[in-house]
């Protein structure tokens, strides 16, 4: 029996994914944010963002890299690695169409919107005729 291809990723996949993406994107534009900084720019706890360093660590997408004039107390910056630099251009595709999508989507209903309030609106005013 064929496989059936995936179906859409997971609603938490799209989440990992877009995550990895700011990450990453908050770490080649400055390494050298502490892990509590990067945390408050993404609006995540401390935590979540050690679990997702951890991780794009553990893919082999970011590394520790010892750097003496580090704000960090620890002396160390986040890099993009080589493959990490190539995940981060696809994630970008990625989060672009996503980020497309849902301004189409939005566009559509503020549209259907308009329309319902006019037509409201008119409702409205006749009555107030009779």
């Amino acid at each position: 029996m064929p496989k059936t291809p995936p179906t859409m990723t997971s609603r938490q996949a799209k989440i990992q994914e877009d995550t990895y993406y700011r990450v990453m994107r908050l770490l080649e534009e400055n390494p050298d944010l502490t892990q509590r900084e990067l945390a408050q720019k993404l609006g995540v706890s401390v935590g979540g963002l050690n679990y997702c360093l951890k991780a794009l660590t553990e893919k082999g997408l970011v590394k520790m890299q010892n750097f003496a004039n580090s704000k960090n107390k620890f002396g160390y910056v986040y890099v993009l690695t080589p493959r990490g630099i190539a995940e981060k251009a696809k994630l970008t595709s990625n989060f672009l169409k996503r980020k497309m999508e849902e301004y189409e989507a939005l566009k559509a209903e503020i549209e259907a919107l308009k329309v319902e309030a006019a037509i409201h609106q008119g409702l409205k005013e006749g009555k107030q005729k009779t």
